[in-house]
């Protein structure tokens, strides 16, 4: 087990999804209907799923009344009732990269025009439905910061137990059950297996680390390198998906480079 550099991906994406709240604020709360209905039990404890929508909800500050609407509405009747369903949609985009989209849907109609219309304008092509996949690996993730506040302004921050050294982190995690973790500056990206996500972050809490969030993720197998220039056009088309309401995960095997990362930024 050692620690390992993807995290500038998910970071550029975390960036752009932030910047966009209010939407991000409805994925989320859609997200955990679906999870809620799904599973058929809206308590966490018994629904794995909807465990790891709210704790995704939670790590992007999506208010409580807000998660407990969005629950309700799972187990609602009539107009409150909700018919969403859940889509993949696959494709490459410029320089061949990957692209590998999560849906969850009304129409599906009008999200695949959607969809195939951002490829196009991209100079993408939507594919078939396992054309990329393939190159994709289903991962729980969970944040722990290296410190966390205190709440005294002396001392406004503390070590985060274990989290502070990476050897004693690296045993934490082993001993929660994690596969592998990531060096992300101020935080540690621990994976795991994507049904042990709750058991691990649980693992974590009671050897005293705090824990920011948790959720499901797909991790490329192999990142492709890409130029500075191709790297712009493929971040356009992630991020024309990302705007579109009904997607809720976008995910691609470009290897964002800190060269590539520094550029995106500017």
């Amino acid at each position: 087990m050692s620690g390992h550099s993807k995290w500038a991906t998910t970071k550029h994406r975390k960036a752009a999804q932030d910047a966009k709240r209010s939407a991000l604020f409805s994925k989320l709360s859609r997200n955990i209907t679906v999870a809620a209905k799904e599973g058929g039990d809206p308590n966490p404890d018994n629904n794995a799923s909807l465990a790891a929508a709210i704790e995704k909800a939670k790590a992007n500050s999506l208010p409580k009344d807000k998660i407990k609407t969005a629950i309700d509405k799972a187990f609602g009747s009539g107009k409150d009732a909700a018919s969403y369903e859940t889509v993949i949609y696959e494709g490459y985009g410029p320089a061949g990269i990957a692209v590998y989209c999560e849906a969850l849907t009304d129409n599906r109609n009008r999200t695949a025009a959607d969809v195939r219309s951002a490829f196009s304008h991209a100079g993408g092509n939507l594919g078939t439905s396992g054309s990329v996949a393939f190159m994709f690996e289903r991962k729980g993730q969970v944040v722990v910061a290296k410190e966390v506040e205190t709440g005294d302004k002396k001392n406004p921050v503390k070590p985060n137990g274990a989290a502070a050294d990476e050897e004693e982190f690296m045993m934490a995690v082993a001993e929660a059950g994690g596969d592998d973790y990531e060096d992300a500056d101020e935080e540690w990206i621990v994976y795991t297996a994507p049904s042990d996500l709750m058991a691990v972050k649980k693992g974590l809490e009671e050897q005293g680390i705090e824990t920011k969030g948790a959720e499901m993720t797909m991790e490329p197998t192999t990142p492709a390198t890409v130029t500075v220039n191709d790297a712009r056009k493929v971040m356009r088309l992630i991020d024309k998906l990302e705007e579109l309401e009904d997607l809720q995960n976008v995910y691609h095997t470009m290897d964002i480079t800190d060269e590539i990362a520094a550029a995106l930024d500017e």
